[in-house]
């Protein structure tokens, strides 16, 4: 009796820690109006959780290990991919969801931790990915706002190769994401994606066109 009531009371802190760490995320998941939110991390986290106290009973017989305990959590790990990858989507060459997806992985992984009743881990996980997703957040958006990614239109002579252009480019810090090349009997013209610090296309621009092969030059 006594040893279910201690079995029961360990059972019991793992699941409320669960739901509190799952809470926090789940609540800056929330304040930042994304879909996995604050229902969705506590259930994934206190989920997790069970599953792995759950694993750790069935492998014991007479207080003898006789399983794996591990098979259970690699099939959390699998499961939840499927979740993670529900959240991303893909539209106008624009990837979004991936910190929901990986945030998704990182809760079911905190609630295996608590459910294998590392409660301290858990816990350092747990407001560490808070802290990372609530202030370097912020410093991203910061960081976005030193990187433009526009869309060029580049004419040049006719048989221009697309090294040359991106060398002229790359020499100003721009990446060239996409391009697409339209040949015309008068010229050849480059339709571009580009990336890079924002001050520094304006400065291309001018560049650009002082070369002798480069006919035309514009932004969106």
């Amino acid at each position: 009796m006594e040893v279910a009531r201690v079995l029961r009371l360990d059972l019991l802190i793992k699941l409320s820690l669960a739901v509190f760490l799952g809470g926090i995320i789940g609540f800056e998941r929330e304040l930042s109006g994304k879909p996995a939110g604050l229902r969705t991390n506590i259930l994934i986290c206190l989920g997790a959780a069970l599953l792995m106290d759950v694993s750790n009973r069935i492998g014991l017989v007479d207080g003898q290990r006789i399983g794996d305990p591990a098979r259970i959590a690699a099939q959390v790990v699998s499961g939840v991919g499927f979740l993670g990858a529900g959240t991303i989507m893909q539209g106008q060459g624009v990837v979004t969801g991936l910190t929901s997806a990986a945030t998704i992985w990182v809760v079911a992984a905190i609630g295996l931790t608590v459910g294998g009743g590392f409660y301290i881990e858990a816990l350092g996980a747990g407001l560490l990915v808070t802290f990372v997703l609530a202030a370097l957040g912020r410093l991203e958006i910061y960081v976005r706002r030193l990187r433009r990614r526009v869309t060029a239109t580049i004419r040049t002579r006719t048989g221009t190769p697309p090294d040359e252009l991106e060398t002229a480019l790359r020499a100003h810090g721009l990446v060239i994401e996409n391009q697409r090349v339209f040949d015309h009997p008068e010229d050849r013209t480059f339709e571009l994606k580009l990336a890079g610090p924002s001050r520094q296309f304006d400065v291309a621009a001018g560049e650009l066109m002082r070369r002798d092969f480069i006919l035309g030059v514009s932004f969106d």
